[in-house]
């Protein structure tokens, strides 16, 4: 891997000066796991924090009962963990790659020495704290207000856009996207069975076809 061109395509650092993405590069560590091994695990002592060049990673939490709810799940670019960089705490959540995965990982005291010298590059974490918070109180407000085919529909729509297309891939098996989504396989089965039944997409294995996106954003508004 390229330390410097990874450290590049990392999304937060977007117009940090060259000098900047050079010294970031320089205490960036490289770091590569195997698809399901776990890169941290929640409550533990943060030590840096993380971002892709290759594979993807779920952030998720494990209630005492032992079912799994996923946060999120980041690709290449998209940096994780870094919360504790300020705090000096704990991994809020587990982090797993689901994938093979190649990631920078930015130990936490020299990244802090490298902002404490770098105004705008604290402003663009601050950003990203401010976004990730946004994410989150949407998606609390999805589980919450929004009915299970509205949230269906949702992340659909999502994917298509992530997607560009109206034809694409699942990103994630199903069991793991039904625990994304607030909800369990066998009824998230039903909801793509009756949207193909309404005509509203076609499922052929993971692949899935939008035949129609105004039907599909309907749902997807209902229930608020």
């Amino acid at each position: 891997m390229d330390k410097l061109e990874a450290t590049r395509a990392v999304m937060f650092f977007d117009g940090l000066p060259e000098e900047q993405f050079i010294k970031l590069a320089d205490i960036a560590v490289v770091k590569k796991f195997r698809k399901g091994q776990v890169l941290f695990e929640a409550d533990v002592q943060a030590d840096g924090f993380y971002a892709p060049a290759s594979g993807r990673v779920k952030i998720f939490r494990t209630s005492p009962s032992g079912k799994e709810h996923i946060l999120h799940v980041f690709g290449p670019g998209e940096a994780f963990g870094e919360v504790p960089v300020f705090e000096g705490g704990t991994f809020p959540a587990s982090a797993q790659a689901l994938e093979n995965l190649e990631t920078l990982f930015f130990p936490r005291d020299s990244f802090r020495k490298v902002i404490t010298d770098d105004p705008d590059l604290a402003m663009n974490m601050m950003a990203l704290l401010s976004q990730r918070l946004r994410i989150l109180v949407n998606k609390i407000d999805d589980l919450s207000l929004k009915e299970t085919p509205s949230r269906v529909a949702a992340y659909l729509l999502l994917l298509r856009a992530s997607q560009e297309s109206d034809t694409f891939k699942l990103d994630l098996p199903k069991g793991q996207i039904a625990f994304y989504l607030g909800t369990i396989q066998e009824t998230l089965s039903r909801i793509f069975k009756k949207f193909a039944e309404q005509g509203i997409m076609e499922i052929k294995g993971k692949e899935i076809t939008i035949l129609d996106t105004a039907q599909l954003q309907e749902i997807a508004d209902e229930g608020r």
